[in-house]
Formats: C-alpha cells, sequence, structure tokens
C-alpha cells in the first residue's frame, strides 16, 4: 500500500490475542468450544420456550428473544476470528470490517434493551402481579420487542454512518479480535471528534439509560419484597428475579470492567483479552444460569428431551 492517506482502504489486520504460533491451536480449540456451547446452550433455551405451552408468558418470550441475541451477538465476532486463526490470516476486508461492526453494536444495543425489558417484566410482576396478565399482554410484549430492535438498528446505523466518511492511514493494524468501534475510529487520519462525541454521547445515553431504567425496577421490586410479611413470600418473589439479576450483573460488570481495563491497561492485547468476557463468556453463561435457576426451564428442558426420543 502506498504511503499516506487512503480513503479507498480494502482491509485491516486483526492483531488477535498472540501472535506465538504454540498458542494457536489451543486458542482455536478454546474459542470452538466456547462458541458451541453458546450457540447450543441459547438454541435449546430457545426451542424449550417455543415448545412448551407451559412457557407462554412474557417472562420467556423475552428469554428467548434474548438468546437468540446472544447466539447473533457471539456469531458477528467469534466465526471470523477462528477462521483467521485456522488460516494464520489477520486480514479482514473493509466492507467485513464495517460490516461487523454494525451487527456487533447492533446486537449489544439489543441486548442492553432486552435486559431492561425482562426487568421491566419482573416490576410488573412483583409489584403488581393482580394486573400482570393485563398490564403484560402480548400486544405490549411484541411492541417492547419490536421497538428493542428498531433502536438498536437505528443506533448502530447512526454509528456505521459516522464511520464512512473517515479516510484511514496506512497504519491499519487493530489491537483487537474484531472491528471495534472505538478501535476503528482511532485508526483514521481524518478528525475524529464528531466521531466520538457521538460514540461517547450514545454510550452514555444508551447504556446509562437502561442501567437506570434496571435500577429503578429492582429498588421498586427490592421495596416490594421488604413489605412481604413472610420469609417465603419473601424466597419466592426473589427467585423470580434471581436468575435476570444475575445475568443483568455479569453483563454490566463484565462490561464495566472492558471499559475500565481499557483505560488502564498499557497492553492492548489485555483489553482484547478483557473483552472475551462479555462478548463470549457472557452469552455462553447464560443458559447454564437460566437453566440451573429455573425450575421452568429444567422442566421444560426434560420435556423437550423425553419428546424427542
Amino acid at each position: 500500500m502506498e504511503p499516506g492517506n487512503d480513503t479507498r482502504i480494502s482491509e485491516f489486520l486483526l492483531l488477535g490475542f498472540s501472535e506465538e504460533p504454540e498458542l494457536q491451536t489451543f486458542l482455536f480449540g478454546l474459542f470452538l468450544s466456547m462458541y458451541l456451547v453458546t450457540v447450543l446452550g441459547n438454541l435449546l433455551i430457545i426451542l424449550a420456550t417455543v415448545s412448551d405451552s407451559h412457557l407462554r408468558m412474557p417472562m420467556y418470550f423475552f428469554l428467548s428473544n434474548l438468546s437468540f441475541s446472544d447466539i447473533c451477538f457471539t456469531s458477528t465476532t467469534v466465526p471470523k476470528m477462528l477462521m483467521n486463526i485456522q488460516t494464520r490470516s489477520k486480514v479482514i476486508t473493509y466492507e467485513g470490517c464495517i460490516t461487523q461492526m454494525h451487527f456487533f453494536i447492533l446486537f449489544v444495543g439489543l441486548e442492553d434493551f432486552l435486559l431492561t425489558v425482562m426487568a421491566y417484566d419482573r416490576f410488573v410482576a412483583i409489584c403488581h402481579p393482580l394486573h400482570y396478565t393485563v398490564i403484560m399482554n402480548h400486544q405490549l410484549c411484541v411492541l417492547l420487542v419490536l421497538v428493542s430492535w428498531v433502536m438498536s438498528v437505528l443506533h448502530s446505523l447512526l454509528q456505521t454512518f459516522m464511520v464512512l466518511p473517515l479516510s484511514f492511514c496506512t497504519d491499519l493494524e487493530i489491537p483487537h479480535f474484531f472491528c471495534e468501534l472505538n478501535q476503528v475510529v482511532h485508526l483514521a487520519c481524518s478528525d475524529t471528534f464528531l466521531n466520538d462525541l457521538v460514540m461517547y454521547f450514545a454510550a452514555g445515553l444508551l447504556g446509562g439509560g437502561t442501567l437506570c431504567g434496571i435500577i429503578y425496577s429492582y429498588s421498586k421490586i427490592v421495596s416490594t419484597i421488604q413489605g412481604i410479611s413472610s420469609a417465603q413470600g419473601k424466597y419466592k418473589a426473589f427467585s423470580t428475579c434471581a436468575s435476570h439479576l444475575s445475568v443483568v450483573s455479569l453483563f454490566y460488570g463484565t462490561s464495566l470492567g472492558v471499559y475500565l481495563t481499557s483505560a488502564a491497561a498499557q497492553n492492548s492485547h489485555s483489553s482484547a483479552a478483557a473483552s472475551v468476557m462479555y462478548t463470549v463468556v457472557t452469552p455462553m453463561l447464560n443458559p447454564f444460569i437460566y437453566s440451573l435457576r429455573n425450575k421452568d426451564i429444567k422442566r421444560a428442558l426434560r420435556r423437550f428431551f423425553r419428546g424427542n426420543q
């Protein structure tokens, strides 16, 4: 590639985790195993909630959408990384990078919105149990998921279109295992002030807004549970939202940890390694959290496997 700026670049280089040849086989096996567990686990959750008539409730409708989002979320990054490890190539085309970045932003946003919607569902179930079926009717559930998709798509399109006019230099190495928005923007030679402004404003508005919605819902839930007189009643009320609270803590905890690590770490490979927690590990653990902590899901899975024998 000729020196200087090139607004018509054809490819980027994803540096990944390590360049040591002896680690490549281990990394390939590790991430292939994690990816297969993620896809299989979330697919089983979807099949269980769709096939079992006992799970035709808003909570499980949202859960099946979250599981679908987890599969897509992981599939935007891991298959390309596995292909690069297998072929000993670090190349990703410009078009492929922009596409990967677009879908990654989309499914991160969708994850945020769905977790917030699920928190609202638990709020209505615990704080307004007598009106739950009236409030959380099928039309509202579909509308909430549809709005989550629309907001995620619009945010992703905004960030993607902000990147397209940027011109890039000859240094096209991305110190990550996927095309992360912040990393791509900071490779540009042109002014990125507006990109940074939109990126951080959107992160604060969408990420902070959804987190505030979840915190508000759970503050009301805790207040309601404290008002229940019997210990058994308190346990039963809390157990209905324990799985969701675990998933929220895992997703937001690892996401916050990644960005704190990125800000503090001098080694860019440390940031890439930390990103594995919320891009790969969290979607992999979600099915286990819901299946191990939820008796309805466990019963549905047992009925599903018995029915296919």
